[in-house]
């Protein structure tokens, strides 16, 4: 019978895993700063099966994401990388950094994609602290606001969107 890791006295919680000096997976509501600006890495290159895949798990059969000879009559000449799936790797991209050890993700505020990505693209995305509120309910946590830019690799802005973390406070 094999052995389990509470009976050799290893625990695998985010603060026992951070003693042993691995890299943190977020950080806490106390290490938030307004006006803190986080460069996630690494980016991400969108592949054509990446945009694909995304597009059928959620059910969006638009032919301007699925159908090149379809997109290539279009205003943009090809297929358009769907906008969804940008925001939801660039959100990936965040975790290390901000959410990591979120207790809950409240609300996205504002979402806007404002230029299209195409297959072979590479994003980065960026994130700034806008605020940070204590809790007034429970003093074990707080909720921090964020903005996060996303960039392809010519530097244009292709989304941005702010949302709202539950965070807790570091343990005493």
């Amino acid at each position: 019978m094999a052995e389990t890791a509470e009976a050799q006295g290893t625990t695998f919680d985010a603060v026992s895993r951070e003693a042993t000096g691995a890299v943190p997976l977020g950080r806490y509501f106390d290490e938030f700063e307004v006006g803190q600006n986080f460069k996630h890495w690494p980016g991400k290159t969108i592949t054509e099966s990446d945009d694909h895949l995304f597009c059928l798990i959620t059910m969006n059969h638009h032919p301007l994401h699925l159908d090149d000879n379809y997109a290539s009559k279009t205003q943009q000449g090809k297929a358009v990388v769907v906008g969804n799936l940008i925001y939801s790797v660039a959100l990936g991209m965040s975790v290390r950094d901000i959410s990591g050890k979120a207790i809950a993700n409240l609300e996205i505020q504002s979402l806007k994609h404002t230029a299209p990505v195409f297959h072979g693209d590479t994003i980065y995305a960026e994130t700034e602290v806008l605020e940070v509120t204590p809790s007034s309910s429970k003093p074990d946590r707080g909720v921090v606001a964020v903005k996060t830019l996303v960039f392809n690799q010519d530097n244009v802005k292709v989304c941005e969107f702010i949302r709202k973390v539950l965070v807790p406070r570091k343990p005493e």
